[in-house]
This record gives structure tokens, C-alpha cells and sequence, in this order.
């Protein structure tokens, strides 16, 4: 009787042990540490080690302008990306939420009614048929339950599965903000781009009505040539044709200043009005930009690098919680209350009744189910480090290529402000000769035509230039402070 005993305790010891022995341990995370970067974001010529960098000014800060503030400010509000953002951030903070309760042990009220038969040849149908359930009345063959009380339920996190749910579950909601950042730092920039396009175009129109005005000067004096008989009808023509081209052009500014003001409206989630801008561009200047700060301040500035590492850090905590399914589980339930066979006993002391029970469950047989949501979750790992390495490798690329890019655009805006002066002198000749007889119209013609493509290339470079400005300061992470 003593061996019997003893097997019967030694049993479920054994199916215990085999399972966990049964757990085949597996493979670590990898190696999640960031690519070393260059030292400087311009290798023909080393940058000053200035760690604070473009990045971490604040947008308001970079963009001096009160209208462009004016701008960003509503859209930061009203964008219709940040305010979908900002809702994803409230769905993980629920998920957070959602992975913390199961850490804590649940109690709730309960309550249930039924009824029970036994078959007459069982062993409690037997039993009940010849034994009194309250002095002289047997129970009866259609026993009545009725239970009031409170249930409880805990599953003891052994093995850490519980607490990496939600460990993951707070990194993609930090994650999230992260994205919320990152939303912001595109919007910032798209509303500076659009808003210096909108000064540009409106720059290119003072340069064409200038030129518009000029142009109608001319064709005005060379139809007194003609009458005089100094010119002929087809100088006239040619200034004609060139009068109407300034004019379809201009029109055309139209277009793109309707254009990117609408760009700017729904950026800023309004419908299409006009949006006020300062007039000044071409005397407008760029914002401090040889403080670029060290490459390695991109991992701790740049909201995308921000949230992938923070995705890697859940992914690592989905492969911990996935290992955990392999091992025991080990809960525990209990219940209190009240429980008779009629509802006017349940206010009687004898009805209290409670139960308390523990159990541990292991996959001993079928892990298929198992091994394949941590094979997807080593996986998805796999996919997440290599997505934070091009991340990093992505957010260098962009910055370094910005900053050559400024560079060379400086010397070409200091070029063509050369040329801008040399050809409007050009223009002045030009026309002193043409009215003086010694130059034909076609020499006042190209000479217009270069001054004024000169002219509009000169914005265009400044434009340029503020979008690599804004792209810069995009590449280092600026625009979410």
C-alpha cells in the first residue's frame, strides 16, 4: 500500500520533469548593437565635434519666420496624420493595459443556477437515491444548484512569458510616440518646403511683372521705330511673341502658387483659403547650418532610428515570451460563497462553500503549435534588426548627402549672384544701343531673355537651398521639439 502511494505522488512529478526536460533551450537574440558611423557627416573635410547639432534645435527656433510659425503651429493641431498618430498612441497605451492585467490575479463576482441528474446505476446516482440531503428527505433526483460568491484565477509567471508581453507591449507604445514624432517631423518639414516655394513663386512674379513692364516699354518704342521706318513689323512681332511668353509664364506662377497653397491648407487639415506669407525671400537668410553635431547623435535624435530600436527591444521580448510556451504553466483557481439546492438555504451558514485548486500544465506530445509561433517570432526579429540597420544607415546617407548638397549650392547661389549683376549690365547696353542705333532688337532681346532666366535661376537656387536646409535639418531629426 506504501509503493502504491508512492508511485501515485512520484507520477505527476515525472510527466513535470519530462516536459521541462522536454524544452530544447533556443537561440539567443543577436547581436542588436547600432553600425558604427563615420566620424563626420562630410569626409573631405571633418566637421567640428559639435554635439548638439541642427537636430535637437527646436522648430521654432530653425524657422524664424511668424507666418511659418503661424502655419506649423495649426497644423500641429489639426494635420489629419498627427491626429491618426496621436489615436494609434492611445491603442497602445490600451495594449499596455491589456498585457499588465494578466500579471495580476483576477477576482469577480459570480453566480449560477442549474440543475443536476444522476443515472440511477452510477455511483452518485446510487448513492443519492438512499441518502437524506436535509433529516427525513432524500436528495432529489433532480438536484437544483444555486451558487453565490466570488471567483478568483491567477496564472504565476513562472518563466517571465507574462511580464515580456508586456515589456513589448510598452516598447511598440513608446514606439508609437516615436511615430507621432516622426509624423511630426515630415509635416514640419513639408510646410517649410511648401511655404518657401509659395515666397519663391511669389518672387518670380516681382521679377516677371518687372520684366512684363519693361518688355511693354520696348515693343511701345519699336512701334515708334517702325512708324519712324527704324524698325520693321517683324521686331515688332518678336517683342509681341516675347510680351505674350512673360505673360503665359506668369500665369503659370499662378498656378503653382494656387497649388502649394493648398498643399499648406490640408497640411494644416483646413479647406483652401489664401495663406498669408512674408514677401521677402531672396534677402531672407538660411538658417545657421555648419553645426551639424556627430553622426552618432542621429540614434538618440531621429524618431525613426528612436522607434526601431525600440521595436527590436519588443521583438526581443516576444522570442523571451514565446521561449516561455514551452515551459510549465502553472494556475491557480479558487472560488467563495454561498451553494444549496433551494435559494431560502443560501442565507444558512452550512451553505458557505469554497474551493481552491492549482494546477501545472506543459507541452509534452504536440509542440508544432509552439515551435512555430516562436519560429515566427525569431523571424520577425530577424526582419526588425536588419529594419533598425537600415534605418541608421538610411538617416546617415540622407544627412551626409544634405550636407554636400548645401556646400555645393552655396558656391553656385555665390556664382550666380555674379552673373545676375552682369547681365542686368548687359541689359542696360543693350538698350542704350538699341536706341542709339547701334544694336538690333535681337541683341535686346537676348539680353532681356538671359537677364530674366538668369534672374529666375537665382530664386530657384535659393529655393534650393532652403529645401536642403529643411531636408537637413528633417535628416538630423529636427522638427518634433
Amino acid at each position: 500500500m506504501k509503493n502504491k502511494k508512492s508511485n501515485d505522488l512520484f507520477l505527476p512529478i515525472a510527466i513535470v520533469l519530462a516536459a521541462m526536460a522536454g524544452c530544447k533551450p533556443v537561440q539567443e537574440i543577436r547581436d542588436d548593437k547600432p553600425p558604427v558611423l563615420p566620424a563626420g557627416f562630410d569626409q573631405r573635410a571633418a566637421d567640428p565635434a559639435d554635439t548638439m547639432g541642427l537636430g535637437l534645435v527646436p522648430w521654432r527656433t530653425f524657422f524664424n519666420d511668424p507666418n511659418l510659425q503661424n502655419l506649423i503651429d495649426t497644423a500641429l493641431v489639426a494635420n489629419f496624420d498627427l491626429t491618426i498618430a496621436a489615436q494609434r498612441i492611445r491603442q497602445m497605451q490600451a495594449g499596455v493595459l491589456a498585457a499588465e492585467a494578466p500579471l495580476h490575479p483576477t477576482l469577480e463576482p459570480a453566480g449560477s443556477v442549474g440543475i443536476r441528474r444522476f443515472g440511477l446505476y452510477t455511483m452518485d446516482g446510487a448513492g443519492n437515491a438512499t441518502t437524506d440531503i436535509t433529516p427525513g428527505q432524500l436528495i432529489p433526483v433532480n438536484l437544483p444548484d444555486f451558487f453565490i460568491g466570488a471567483q478568483a484565477g491567477w496564472e504565476v509567471d513562472l518563466w517571465g512569458k507574462l511580464r515580456n508581453q508586456k515589456r513589448a507591449a510598452a516598447s511598440r507604445f513608446m514606439a508609437s510616440v516615436e511615430g507621432k514624432n516622426l509624423v511630426q517631423t515630415a509635416v514640419v518639414a513639408a510646410i517649410a518646403e511648401a511655404y518657401f516655394a509659395l515666397q519663391s513663386f511669389d518672387e518670380q512674379v516681382v521679377i516677371l511683372d518687372e520684366y512684363i513692364a519693361l518688355q511693354q516699354n520696348a515693343l511701345e518704342l519699336v512701334r515708334i521705330q517702325k512708324d519712324l521706318g527704324a524698325a520693321n513689323e517683324l521686331a515688332v512681332r518678336q517683342f509681341e511673341n516675347q510680351l505674350l511668353d512673360l505673360r503665359g509664364i506668369r500665369i503659370d506662377l499662378e498656378q503653382q502658387i494656387l497649388y502649394n497653397e493648398s498643399v499648406i491648407n490640408f497640411l494644416a487639415g483646413r479647406f483652401p483659403q489664401p495663406v498669408v506669407r512674408s514677401p521677402r525671400f531672396l534677402n531672407q537668410n538660411l538658417p545657421p547650418l555648419s553645426a551639424t553635431g556627430v553622426p552618432p547623435s542621429l540614434l538618440e535624435n531621429r524618431p525613426d532610428i528612436r522607434a526601431a530600436a525600440l521595436e527590436l527591444s519588443a521583438s526581443k521580448a516576444d522570442v523571451e515570451a514565446a521561449r516561455a510556451l514551452f515551459l510549465p504553466t502553472l494556475n491557480i483557481g479558487a472560488a467563495v460563497g454561498v451553494q444549496a439546492f433551494r435559494p431560502d438555504y443560501l442565507v444558512k451558514p452550512a451553505s458557505f462553500a469554497y474551493n481552491l485548486a492549482g494546477g501545472m500544465v506543459a507541452p509534452l506530445v504536440n509542440k508544432r503549435a509552439i515551435r512555430a509561433e516562436f519560429n515566427r517570432a525569431d523571424a520577425y526579429q530577424l526582419e526588425v534588426l536588419t529594419t533598425y540597420y537600415q534605418t541608421i544607415v538610411n538617416a546617415y546617407t540622407e544627412a551626409y548627402n544634405q550636407v554636400a548638397f548645401l556646400k555645393n549650392l552655396e558656391q553656385q547661389f555665390a556664382l550666380k549672384t555674379e552673373q545676375v549683376t552682369a547681365i542686368e549690365n548687359a541689359v542696360d547696353i543693350s538698350g542704350e544701343l538699341f536706341r542709339s542705333g547701334r544694336a538690333n532688337y535681337l541683341d535686346v532681346l537676348t539680353a532681356q531673355q538671359n537677364a530674366l532666366d538668369t534672374r529666375l535661376e537665382l530664386v530657384e537656387l535659393r529655393l534650393r537651398q532652403w529645401s536642403a536646409a529643411v531636408n537637413l535639418y528633417r535628416a538630423l531629426g529636427g522638427g518634433w521639439r
